[in-house]
């Protein structure tokens, strides 16, 4: 079962000014921002940027701080496959 009260996203964006939040990293660096935007009379969408560039738009708050955290995660590992040839499993052959 899914503990719900772990930690999210969401506990990270500070909110200043009013409608635009910034989520941090440990070292409180700004990493991705979502802005609250009004596309009619009755409905608003969140617009999600992670390092200065847009990458989409969400319905709720809940959904775009786990787009921008995605983002970052996404970009602390290598892009890619594994750059290590594993080789194949042949023993027969002599090792010097």
């Amino acid at each position: 079962m899914v503990d719900r009260r772990g930690w999210h996203p969401l506990h990270v964006a500070r909110e200043d000014p009013t409608g635009t939040w910034s989520l941090v990293d440990a070292f409180d660096r700004v990493y991705g921002t979502i802005e609250l935007r009004r596309v009619s009379a009755a409905e608003v969408r969140y617009r999600v940027s992670f390092r200065g560039e847009v990458i989409g738009w969400s319905t709720t708050l809940r959904v775009a701080c786990e787009r921008v955290h995605t983002e970052f995660l996404r970009n602390h590992g290598p892009n890619g496959g594994p750059i290590a040839s594993w080789g194949s499993n042949n023993r027969t052959r002599a090792t010097e």
